[in-house]
Formats: structure tokens, sequence, C-alpha cells
């Protein structure tokens, strides 16, 4: 597992220690079962990027201090040097970069990801808002409920992200923007 993605339920059970604020009222607070919730921060689940940013928005900080440990320093504009993004593996096989991860105040998510075809894809998943995804590399499997949809460099999609989705490399490695807004 990232080293990255380890650390973060503990941020998260350290930041809910010192607020004083009981695991049952943060399942609560973000409206998540509290069985799922204490997985979630035990580590036993992977934490989806938009309950990440409930809780974050919950325990009153950045997402960005929960996935690094520091607070993200800039207001006016963000520069994210070719390779230098907070890399995370999410899944195996999809790791992803954040790419305005020094923004403060962000309202919106852009992430380059990497899919790697020789691993099995991720579940699907669903969170609250919207997604676009724009292929830079390969092709892209993207599933949105039950359709598929094969996208080559350059074509893009933009859905519902409360319907269950996913991606998928076809015919070697890919690498997708997505851009999620709560």
């Amino acid at each position: 597992m990232d080293e990255n993605i380890a650390q973060i339920p503990g941020r998260i059970k350290e930041f809910r220690e010192i607020l004083d604020i009981s695991a049952m009222d943060m399942a609560g607070d973000i409206g998540i079962p509290y069985a799922t919730y204490t997985r979630y921060e035990s580590g036993e689940l992977d934490i989806p990027i938009s309950v990440l940013y409930k809780i974050a928005s919950r325990l009153g900080t950045d997402a960005t201090v929960l996935l690094t440990g520091e607070d993200p320093r800039m207001e006016n504009a963000a520069v994210c040097r070719k390779g230098k993004g907070v890399r995370i593996e999410r899944y195996p096989g999809y790791e992803f970069s954040s790419m305005a991860y020094n923004f403060k105040e962000r309202t919106m998510e852009p992430l380059l990801v990497y899919l790697d075809p020789s691993k099995a894809p991720a579940a699907p998943v669903t969170h609250s808002g919207q997604e676009f995804n724009y292929v830079v590399e390969g092709k892209v499997k993207v599933t949105v409920g039950k359709r598929e949809y094969i996208l080559d460099q350059g074509d893009s999609v933009y859905f519902d992200a409360a319907l269950p989705h996913g991606q998928s490399a076809v015919d070697g490695p890919a690498q997708f923007i997505t851009i999620i807004q709560e």
C-alpha cells in the first residue's frame, strides 16, 4: 500500500480526537453508516475521494492535509510541474496525482490518473457531484451505470458521479485527467 494512503486513516483519527468528535458523530455528520466509517478510519476500507472531502470539511481542514500531512499554501494560483503532483496509489493498477493539492479552498479536484492494465480494475464507485475524464495517453474504458465507453487519446466524458462508474486501461497503459466537482 502507498505510504501516503496508509497514513490517511491515522491523520483523520488524530484530527477527530483533537476536535473531540466521536466516531459515531463523525459518521452521522458525513452521512455514512458508523460501521463503514470505522472501517475507513481503521484502514480496512479505502476511503473514496468524495468521503475524504466530506471528512476534511467536517474537520475544518483541507483534504490536502489528510492526504499529505501539510497545509495547501497557494491562494491565487498553484503551479504543478510535470511529475510533481502528490502521487497516491489508490488501488492496485490505479494511481493518481493531485494536480492542485497546494491550492487553498479548492472547489474541484483535478487528478492525473495512471492505469496499469496488468492489474484487475477496481470495483465501480459512486460519489456526489459530477466528474469529467479526458484521455491523455492510451485507451480507456469508462463504465458509467450500465454503459461502457471506449475513449482514445483526446476523447472525454462528463457524467453524474452518483452513478456507479469506473475506468480501466485497454490495450496497454493509459493516463487520463479527471476533474471531480462536488
